[in-house]
């Protein structure tokens, strides 16, 4: 897996001067994986439960999957794994 790193200033919450740092994953094959099946049927398994739905937009940290009734937005890191329909 790859990381993004993110450094901040959070003076209020940790006091003048402290740095906060914010890791995400990111599977650069993963995203372009499911890039290339953008507006096709999938089901997306994840810790839980599985969508079933349409891939409507795939970012670095999630993916869209639009039913009929909802659009689910869900955070790659939670996939498990993901069938074109």
């Amino acid at each position: 897996m790859y990381e993004q790193n993110y450094a901040y200033q959070n003076q209020e919450r940790h006091g003048h001067g402290s740095e906060v740092e914010y890791v995400s994953l990111y599977d650069p094959f993963v995203v372009q994986s499911l890039q290339n099946i953008i507006g096709r049927e999938i089901v997306v398994e994840t810790s839980k439960g599985s969508v079933r739905g349409k891939l409507a937009d795939v970012k670095p940290d999630h993916v869209v999957v639009q039913t009929k009734e909802s659009t689910f937005f869900v955070r790659i890191q939670e996939v498990v794994w993901v069938m074109p329909c």
